[in-house]
């Protein structure tokens, strides 16, 4: 089964540590199979942690080809990584390099390093890690099936 994400943010009134109440941008990864889907789903998600008004301000697709969860419980920041799948051209003999972006969960930068490479071991082909970044998603909601 493909896999489709949806960048959602919504935007509320947080409780900040000093009592002090802020108005807030978070965004989070769904998983589903339209944009009314992802809206109805990110809703059920997140409506047991908003107290006060929250307002879903913006859905996208995320063009995720593959998310590496991480097992380390501190592990609570979301990477992006851009990873280069390189082929030959068997005609023109030249490189071939096909960029996809994969989402990885890590502690820091080295962690997110270390997680992409360990799940990115058992690939056949040649690729290049060609870049890494922070994201400000807070988390990832997957599909699952209400009978589990």
């Amino acid at each position: 089964m493909i896999t489709e994400w949806f960048e959602c943010k919504v935007r509320y009134d947080k409780v900040m540590d000093d009592g002090l109440i802020k108005k807030v941008n978070e965004t989070y990864l769904v998983d589903a199979l339209s944009f009314t889907e992802a809206e109805k789903r990110f809703l059920e998600e997140i409506e047991p942690f908003m107290s006060g008004e929250f307002i879903v301000t913006d859905i996208k697709r995320a063009k995720i080809s593959e998310l590496f969860e991480s097992e380390d419980l501190q592990a609570d920041r979301w990477f992006k990584a851009k990873v280069a799948f390189i082929t030959i051209d068997e005609k023109t003999e030249k490189e071939k390099r096909t960029v996809q972006t994969m989402m990885v969960q890590a502690v820091d930068f080295k962690d997110a390093l270390k997680n992409l490479e360990k799940s990115m071991a058992g690939t056949l082909g040649d690729f290049l890690i060609t870049s890494i970044t922070e994201t400000k998603i807070m988390d990832v909601y997957r599909y699952v099936p209400k009978d589990e």
